[in-house]
């Protein structure tokens, strides 16, 4: 149904329904093998086919949600500005809208994996109380999305800590295990495995502090 509503071709479509029907699974357990069963979801483990219907089924996720919501493989963000008290009621809105969405979708959204966060220069706080498929979000002071730690207050001592610890230990094996390597091949393991870890995301969380650039 999501491929044919998204334009794709009804002979495509066919395909991919004869591919993901009919398949059976048995299991060995020494030299025995049990009984087959038919298997009445999912696809073939390391299949190409897996993660693209997997976008394919969450990527309507979005319709009937006022607030931003951004997708990257199966991690949801969603924010919003917040300008009058309105909004809280907004974003609960659509924490329930993406509840609803999963149960319709036959999707499980786990809130246990969930965090708000909230980004503001204010002082005082109150509680927040959001919730998502009726269990409570926890807030949080930090959150790591994409591999960056984001701060309520948009400090990046975590983040800055993070990669320096991560970086040490990238440099540390490549010295251990290339220590009687050439020049060439050092350099290789250096940009190979040391300095994409320094680059990644330096775009959004370059340090402006100097104990954060000496770091």
């Amino acid at each position: 149904m999501k491929l044919a509503a998204s334009g794709v071709e009804s002979s495509v479509v066919i395909w991919v329904r004869e591919f993901l029907v009919g398949h059976t699974q048995r299991v060995r357990v020494g030299g025995q093998l049990s009984m087959e069963v038919k298997v009445t979801s999912g696809l073939p483990q390391g299949s190409i086919l897996g993660p693209l219907l997997f976008l394919v089924c969450v990527n309507d996720i979005w319709r009937n949600i006022d607030s931003c919501i951004r997708l990257f493989a199966e991690d949801c963000a969603m924010y919003m500005q917040f300008t009058n008290k309105n909004d809280t009621e907004k974003l609960q809105k659509d924490l329930d809208t993406l509840g609803e969405w999963a149960v319709e979708n036959w999707m499980k959204i786990n809130p246990g994996k969930s965090k708000v966060i909230r980004i503001t220069r204010a002082r005082c706080k109150n509680p927040l109380g959001y919730s998502l498929c009726d269990q409570k979000i926890p807030e949080a002071s930090n959150c790591k999305y994409l591999g960056i730690i984001l701060r309520s207050d948009l400090n990046w001592v975590d983040q800055v800590n993070y990669i320096v610890q991560k970086t040490w230990k990238a440099l540390h094996f490549v010295k251990r295990v290339l220590k009687k390597g050439n020049r060439n091949a050092k350099s290789l393991a250096y940009r190979s495995l040391v300095l994409p870890i320094l680059e990644y995301g330096s775009a959004c969380c370059d340090p402006c502090t100097e104990g954060q650039i000496n770091a």
